[in-house]
């Protein structure tokens, strides 16, 4: 059976943070410990709120270049994550937040654990166009205004049972 760190990991945290609270509260005096929990919590909630918006930015970014968006996926999940860590107080939380900030640590991070994510399918190879653009690759059948008739509000003329003219007509 495999020993896994992260229960310990999760019951270690509150006596961690504690003992955080402990020593910055003696390095800084309470007020300004306070002030700093609040002032942090405060940037946690300004990162969420921002963070959302720009995680799915970044995802139409990607999806328009036809980019894979695992990578566009990861780092909104991480700055994410990094709010959410700010806003919980502690300072051990605020430094793991602070570091899932930097571009350099989420790109490290990505480099663990990139090759282990596999994208399913990308927009490149389902042939995803955005905006009514046609480079010709794509076959469009083109009308006419008399091409196209319509014999009711709810039928097709494409209809495979042409049997259905006789519905009541809303």
């Amino acid at each position: 059976m495999r020993f896994s760190f992260l229960p310990v990991i999760v019951l270690m945290m509150p006596i961690l943070e504690i003992a955080g609270f402990i020593v910055v509260g003696k390095a800084l005096g309470l007020w300004l410990t306070l002030a700093l929990i609040l002032f942090t919590s405060f940037l946690g909630l300004v990162i969420l709120r921002s963070g959302g918006l720009g995680m799915v930015r970044n995802l139409q970014t990607a999806s328009r270049s036809g980019d894979e968006p695992a990578q566009a996926m990861i780092n909104g999940g991480m700055r994410v994550i990094a709010g959410i860590l700010l806003f919980v107080p502690g300072f051990i939380t605020d430094v793991i937040g602070l570091l899932l900030l930097v571009p350099a640590f989420r790109t490290l991070i990505w480099k663990a654990i990139g090759p282990r994510i596999v994208v399913a399918s990308s927009f490149k190879n389902q042939g995803f166009r955005t905006g009514p653009q046609n480079n010709g690759s794509a076959k469009v059948v083109v009308l006419d205004d008399d091409d196209f008739h319509r014999d009711g509000p709810n039928q097709s003329p494409w209809s495979a049972n042409r049997d259905d003219r006789d519905l009541p007509k809303p």
